[in-house]
């Protein structure tokens, strides 16, 4: 199975490293994208592991902060569209490819 990142989603993450970098020091950045790490990892194990988000997505929340990571499932493919925060604005990512 093939799995990608959109663009966006790795914006995403490099912005919230950034936030934490800023707020937190380069120790705080670097456990967040240790945490998305995890997640891939486990995602690329478990394709199925997040939760159905309406019809199509799915999400896999990270550990230790407030983000997931959004995907779709197709038969030969795993696309992470959006690393997205859990308190802002949902579906945002919905016309992602």
């Amino acid at each position: 199975m093939k799995f990608s990142i959109h663009g966006a989603a790795e914006r995403e993450l490099l912005d919230a490293a950034q936030y934490y970098r800023e707020r937190g020091g380069p120790q705080l950045a670097e456990s967040l994208v240790e945490e998305f790490e995890r997640a891939y990892a486990l995602l690329r194990a478990f394709p199925n592991i997040g939760a159905r988000w309406r019809s199509t997505a799915r999400l896999l929340p990270i550990e230790r902060f407030p983000y997931s990571l959004v995907y779709y499932m197709r038969s030969d493919e795993v696309r992470i569209i959006a690393f997205a925060h859990q308190k802002r604005k949902q579906g945002f990512w919905r016309r992602r490819r």
